[in-house]
């Protein structure tokens, strides 16, 4: 298979923001499979990861809606600039934390830029070619599915060296650093930058109406709602699946690691291969087919006995969720063509709600085990298999 699927109508700016994208999830690759680390290190209880994974996610989502209808209506360069300064900063005040409210002092600020310097290079990819939705959400799933394989391997390298998450993390805040530095001769903004100056009033009030409107929509809750749900199998799982590892599995938190490395890294396969195959199969048919076959496999994890069993049936699991954020994605980027900041805006108020999962999981952890609690995410496949519509109607 050519590698030109992965880069058609690409260039420059292009890869810029595949590759911010790709710094975002490798932070995240890497913490997910910290967790156990990070728990020892600050001595946590499984409430206070449920509290560091979900306060800062909403306080994000929060502060990303004003940035999505921002970036629809102001100059969307200057905010990811900006935002990509302030990653970079978090990333160095997470990697010093000595204690749970510096960690959380330092989500809080991450989560935000995140939104600024990524999300809004998101919404610059998608408004660069308005004809193939699904296969540049497709793009983007790889090089995010990408940075969280190698985010997760690169921290059994640490361990392996001697080094631990820290360092880890600080060298992903200086690679920022220098990734933003040598991007401010593109047009960062794409088409959607606009000039100097504050938005006004009316710009505000158009943008805040939009995006009222649109939650207004049938179409557009289906799938936002779908989208939260699905990602019940995606990062919701990865974020405890260290831990599940090593509390549940009785695995080493090297062998953790390589279990997170393993999900990760078949899901990186998995959305190499559709790339190419969102040019021959319908998004959501392969989608339904598929949460059906990571239902069955889900159910099979938990319940295999040993290490190495489930070290192998969570690799399908990688492999099976494949393609669920990009189809789901595309469809809210399909339902408001020309709207790229306003679909993350939506977004985000949406995971003003989703964002209190990680915290149920930990509740839930409390009074059942996590074993018990992991037994919530099927709800993900679920909702998949009752919620896609059979066909595809636009209004």
């Amino acid at each position: 298979m050519r590698l030109r699927y992965l880069f058609a109508g690409g260039g420059a700016l292009v890869l810029a923001l595949l590759f911010i994208e790709f710094l975002d999830e490798f932070f995240f690759g890497a913490l997910e499979a910290a967790w156990p680390l990070i728990r020892d290190d600050l001595s946590l209880t499984y409430v206070q990861v449920g509290l560091l994974l979900s306060i800062p996610r909403i306080w994000g989502s929060v502060v990303g809606v004003a940035i999505g209808i921002l970036g629809d209506v102001w100059n969307r360069r200057a905010m990811i600039i900006g935002g990509g300064v302030v990653f970079a900063a978090s990333l160095l005040v997470v990697s010093g934390s000595v204690s749970f409210a510096m960690l959380m002092v330092g989500l809080l600020i991450f989560n935000p830029a995140s939104g600024a310097f990524v999300g809004l290079s998101q919404a610059t990819l998608m408004d660069h070619d308005t004809t193939r939705y699904e296969q540049n959400m497709a793009r983007w799933t790889f090089a995010g599915a990408s940075g969280v394989a190698l985010g997760a391997l690169a921290l059994g390298g640490a361990l392996a060296l001697g080094l631990g998450w820290r360092e880890l993390v600080l060298a992903t805040a200086v690679v920022s650093g220098l990734t933003l530095l040598a991007a401010l001769k593109l047009p960062l903004g794409g088409p959607s930058s606009g000039g100097g100056g504050y938005p006004t009033l009316r710009e505000l009030r158009s943008g805040l109406a939009g995006a009222l409107n649109a939650l207004k929509r049938l179409p557009v809750l289906r799938w936002l709602v779908l989208l939260e749900l699905a990602n019940l199998m995606g990062d919701w799982l990865l974020s405890y699946l260290a831990l599940y590892f090593v509390d549940v599995a009785g695995a080493s938190k090297m062998q953790a690691a390589l279990g997170v490395a393993l999900w990760t890294g078949v899901g990186l396969l998995g959305d190499f291969l559709l790339i190419p195959l969102l040019d021959r199969v319908r998004g959501l048919t392969y989608l339904r087919y598929s949460a059906l076959v990571e239902f069955a496999l889900f159910v099979a994890f938990l319940l295999a006995p040993g290490l190495w069993p489930k070290m192998v049936i969570v690799a399908l699991l990688g492999f099976g969720n494949a393609g669920w954020y990009s189809i789901l994605q595309a469809q809210m980027y399909e339902e408001m063509p020309g709207k790229s900041g306003t679909v993350m805006a939506v977004n985000d108020v949406s995971s003003l709600v989703s964002g209190l999962v990680p915290l149920g999981i930990g509740l839930a952890a409390r009074t059942w085990g996590l074993g018990g609690a992991m037994w919530l995410l099927l709800a993900g496949p679920v909702a998949l298999l009752i919620g896609i519509p059979r066909s595809r109607r636009r209004e």
